[in-house]
């Protein structure tokens, strides 16, 4: 028996290791939940979507997107502007390879496949998007339209 209480449902197989508390999902057991989050609640596989971190920052010259794909090739990442001017980033993270004489304590990092979708603002030039990996972050740049500033044509008042 663990001398810590559990609050969470969860439990700890060392009571000084802090990283052995499992975390309580509060959605497990319920039937939409493996959609609605698209993960497996028996702890197999899971989709890396809620897990892929994007940053969209506007500059007076682009959109640009950082995508924080750790341990991922550029082989393994799609960059796509479908019509409608919206951008879809995604890829699969596969699962390292098991041999028999192995023998995990955790798995924590997500497997699977993650797709993010962005719509694009008008002054997007999609014909023009450019997209570099790097570190482990990708970076999609969009350039913008010039801003069209609007004629303005002097009216002379007759008095």
């Amino acid at each position: 028996m663990s001398l810590i209480p559990s609050f969470f449902g969860g439990k700890r197989s060392n009571v000084f290791d802090p990283f052995s508390l499992d975390i309580w999902d509060p959605f497990e057991g319920f039937p939409f939940s493996a959609t609605l989050a698209n993960v497996t609640s028996s702890g197999g596989e899971s989709s890396a979507i809620a897990n892929t971190r994007v940053d969209w920052k506007e500059t007076p010259q682009a959109h640009v997107f950082s995508v924080d794909l750790p341990g991922l090739k550029k082989e393994e990442v799609k960059v796509e502007v479908e019509d409608g001017k919206v951008l879809q980033i995604s890829g699969e993270r596969s699962r390292e390879k098991e041999e028999k004489d192995d023998r995990w304590h955790r798995v924590e990092r997500s497997t699977g496949k993650f797709m993010r979708r962005f719509r694009l603002p008008e002054n997007a030039k999609i014909d023009q998007v450019k997209a570099g990996m790097e570190n482990g972050v990708l970076t999609v740049t969009v350039p913008k339209e010039e801003e069209k500033k609007p004629e303005v044509k002097p009216v002379q008042i007759s008095g």
